[in-house]
């Protein structure tokens, strides 16, 4: 096996780990679970239409919001992401999810950051949506990131995409970053 297998394995297996240790085992522990999740998207979903000028707008016209409050991010040469979130439809939650991302190469540290798909069209909204082995962007989607103009303004070439991402850190909006390969499942709560 090649190392850069062996570290892909790895950071697999880290962010799997990761996602056993979230699963909830009761009925109770569940609920608790899809609360603590729809709070905290609420609270995201806050702060973007807050700070980033038409996002309200996009998200108005969107079919459904995929939103990953927090999703942790950590590396040392490998590296993984993790997070938890709801699909938002009519301004209510219609089902819950999980996001995993391996990585390889230089790279140290961690970060968190909330992560906001709006899926634009139907058709979009509905791949995702009875994907049965999980969604990949880049495969199974391609996602537009969000950007904005030096007049503050989103640039309409990415918001007309049938997908649209936002990354929100604590500094703002980030731009210039991808979306491929990252993975989302059914998150089972």
């Amino acid at each position: 096996m090649n190392r850069r297998t062996f570290f892909s394995l790895t950071a697999i297996a880290m962010a799997s780990s990761l996602a056993a240790c979230n699963t909830a085992s009761t009925p109770t522990e569940a609920s608790n679970k899809r609360r603590e999740i729809d709070s905290a998207v609420d609270a995201a979903l806050s702060k973007l239409y807050s700070s980033t000028p038409g996002a309200q707008a996009q998200g108005a016209k969107a079919r459904a919001i995929l939103v990953f409050p927090s999703v942790i991010a950590a590396g040392l040469v490998v590296g993984g992401e993790y997070g938890e979130g709801a699909l938002r439809a009519g301004g209510s939650s219609v089902g819950y999810y999980k996001t995993s991302t391996a990585s390889f190469g230089l790279q140290i540290g961690a970060q968190s950051k909330a992560v906001f798909l709006m899926f634009m069209t139907d058709d979009a909204l509905n791949k995702f949506r009875t994907s049965d082995k999980g969604w990949t962007a880049g495969v199974d989607g391609s996602v537009a990131v969000a950007k904005t103009g030096a007049n503050g303004a989103l640039d309409t070439a990415t918001t007309n995409s049938p997908i649209v991402g936002y990354v929100l850190t604590n500094t703002g909006l980030m731009a210039n970053l991808s979306f491929e390969g990252t993975k989302v499942s059914k998150l089972d709560i």
